[in-house]
């Protein structure tokens, strides 16, 4: 399990959102309690230079995953420019084997589809496996309870269980079509240890 936020703000609410999500989705999974974070917003300074080693471990790392977590924050209806310019970094089928979650984070109800119109495409586009609907999670809403972790900034408008109540109901949708993709993927990923040094 690794975990990718696109969010250009380093230690953002879209990282604790996007991190108790793929601890939840491990559980369910049964894939252990560990998951890698890849936070790109350590990163951006890099990205975009001709040459950018931990950026490429990080692409490598994010490669080898089994179930691969995507979280961006909703910017101008899509996903970030900072989370597109280090998939940019892949060539074509650079996610084959992958199994993607994507997750979205947004500031208005409106914007909850902007994960199924731009991410999942995205990610479907470099051979990712996405055989789920795009998490979409409302900013205000991100109150975190103990099955999830803490939340240093909870919303004004926030309960203690929103996020874990939202994504146990899109688990329980989501479970099957995972696990059954999860199961086809096993084993023809390799794990890289080498990469661990780019994520945090």
């Amino acid at each position: 399990m690794v975990v990718l936020v696109g969010n250009p703000r380093p230690r953002s609410r879209t990282l604790a959102a996007a991190q108790a999500v793929g601890r939840r989705v491990a559980d369910r999974l049964g894939l252990g309690p560990q998951a890698t974070t890849i936070d790109l917003a350590d990163l951006a300074s890099e990205i975009l230079t001709p040459v950018h080693p931990r950026a490429d471990a990080a692409r490598a790392l994010a490669a080898s995953a089994t179930v691969l977590v995507v979280a961006t924050p909703v910017y101008k209806g899509s996903y970030t420019g900072l989370l597109k310019a280090f998939l940019d970094l892949y060539g074509p089928d650079g996610l084959a084997g992958v199994v993607a979650v994507p997750v979205v984070v947004s500031g208005d109800p409106a914007h909850s589809l902007a994960g199924e119109a731009h991410l999942r495409p995205l990610l479907v586009e470099l051979g990712a496996t996405v055989p789920a609907r795009t998490l979409a999670l409302l900013d205000s809403r991100l109150g975190l309870d103990s099955r999830l972790g803490p939340d240093p900034r909870p919303g004004p408008d926030s309960r203690p269980d929103d996020l874990a109540s939202t994504v146990d109901a899109w688990l329980d949708r989501a479970q099957g079509p995972l696990a059954r993709a999860v199961g086809g993927a096993v084993g023809q990923g390799a794990s890289a240890p080498e990469h661990l040094e780019a994520t945090r």
